[in-house]
């Protein structure tokens, strides 16, 4: 399936990509999906209580996904599952149901990749290799006790593959009446994509005594983790199989995205 082919998110003008839009910009599910689910921290932005003029954000976990159709592809319409205390600000405007006139409390929610640092000849022209993706949608509680379940199973093993069945579990009752999930139902989203080597002016590039004397490149970026360190309450030996092929996994496939983008593969 050809990119113009491709499932995508409406475009409509707060969610267009305006600078480098037509190089940069991305609408189609894939490409949004993966960036959200391989991201640790999303930022979600909400209106602030008591009529205060500036939006609140927070840093929050999150993954999207299907209860209604568990093995949905990323290229399928997803919704984003959000996991937060209880009595927090957002999930305390978030929890309760929206009447048949609302459609639930408006959320805008970012994420981002770093993948390399863009060094040109000219301050003008540095830049940064990145991912990123804005979505619009509308949350509300998860009320279905399953549903509530098997979101807090897909956060949770999306923190650390594996780590759910890898816990104490099932979560106790207390835990889970502190837990709130909330469903975002994504209306909008749009991604924004930039890859390759820095892009200098002509004039700059003849200066060969300025070529002489400043590096230009990029310098890959991403995100590594590094050796297990146990806890003082740790009481098992060897490092479980499921912690140290993630940590492998994740620091070759980050070091792997941050190469290819030097190439704006």
């Amino acid at each position: 399936m050809s990119d113009s082919e491709a499932p995508t998110y409406p475009k409509l003008p707060r969610n267009t990509v305006n600078r480098y839009g037509k190089p940069r910009g991305k609408y189609d599910y894939e490409s949004i999906h993966k960036i959200v689910n391989t991201v640790q921290v999303l930022h979600v932005s909400f209106p602030a209580p008591n009529s205060d003029p500036f939006p609140a954000m927070i840093p929050m976990l999150g993954f999207m996904a299907s209860y209604s159709d568990q093995n949905a592809p990323l290229t399928e319409p997803l919704d984003l599952y959000l996991h937060g205390y209880i009595s927090s600000r957002l999930m305390k405007l978030g929890s309760t149901s929206p009447s048949d006139e609302e459609e639930g409390l408006p959320l805008t929610i970012a994420a981002t990749h770093l993948d390399g640092l863009v060094l040109a000849l000219t301050p003008n022209h540095h830049s940064y290799n990145y991912r990123s993706a804005i979505l619009h949608g509308y949350a509300t509680p998860v009320t279905d006790a399953d549903e509530k379940m098997w979101a807090m199973e897909k956060i949770t093993n999306g923190v650390l593959d594996h780590r759910w069945e890898n816990t104490r579990i099932p979560p106790t009752k207390t835990e889970m009446t502190s837990t709130q999930i909330l469903k975002v139902n994504v209306v909008d989203a749009s991604a924004k994509v930039r890859t390759g080597y820095p892009g200098d002016d002509r004039a700059d590039l003849k200066n060969e005594e300025l070529r002489a004397k400043t590096w230009i490149g990029v310098v890959p970026t991403f995100l590594k983790y590094g050796e297990p360190v146990a806890s003082p309450e740790n009481r098992v030996a060897k490092v479980p199989e499921h912690i140290t092929s993630y940590v492998k996994k994740e620091n070759e496939v980050g070091e792997k995205n941050a190469l290819i983008a030097v190439k704006g593969e």
